[in-house]
């Protein structure tokens, strides 16, 4: 039996974390993890008290076709990188990794699904430093966070 490597090994807890998700279009799940421990995790949901879209069975953004990467503000959910950053203190932040996957609305695999420029705020904000997206079963993308701050225009 061969082991499984780290980085997937936290890349499929992500993909469980993420079936916890009520967003009709996509659900992403989130863990940080730092010294080998995992800090916190997150999927996209309505704040609490609220209904989620799966609930209510409506998307506005679907409703209005708006693009994917677009008009984030008509979402009703708080994304999972959000949800894992409000649920760990600061110093358990700093310099951790989050990992990160996604599916379709069909259940799929989304390749490379990157967070949204506000997440990619809130990442840099809470000190993290890596951030490492499932793309296939065993492929990933490791982003350095600090490229982020330093290349990324749409910030």
């Amino acid at each position: 039996m061969q082991r499984r490597d780290k980085a997937n090994y936290y890349l499929d807890i992500a993909e469980t974390v993420l079936e916890r998700g009520t967003c009709l279009r996509r659900n992403y799940g989130a863990i940080i993890v730092k010294n080998d421990e995992i800090v916190s995790t997150g999927y996209a949901g309505a704040p609490r008290g609220r209904q989620n879209c799966s609930d209510i069975g409506d998307c506005a953004r679907q409703k209005h076709n708006v693009a994917h990467g677009e008009r984030y503000e008509l979402c009703r959910s708080v994304h999972a990188e959000a949800n894992a950053i409000i649920a760990a203190g600061r110093d358990q932040m700093l310099g951790a990794t989050l990992y990160l996957a996604c599916h379709d609305e069909n259940g799929n695999l989304e390749r490379d699904g990157t967070p949204c420029p506000m997440c990619r705020r809130l990442i840099i904000n809470a000190g993290i430093s890596r951030v490492i997206i499932r793309n296939t079963r065993d492929a990933f993308t490791v982003v350095n966070v600090k490229d982020w701050v330093e290349k990324d225009d749409t910030l």
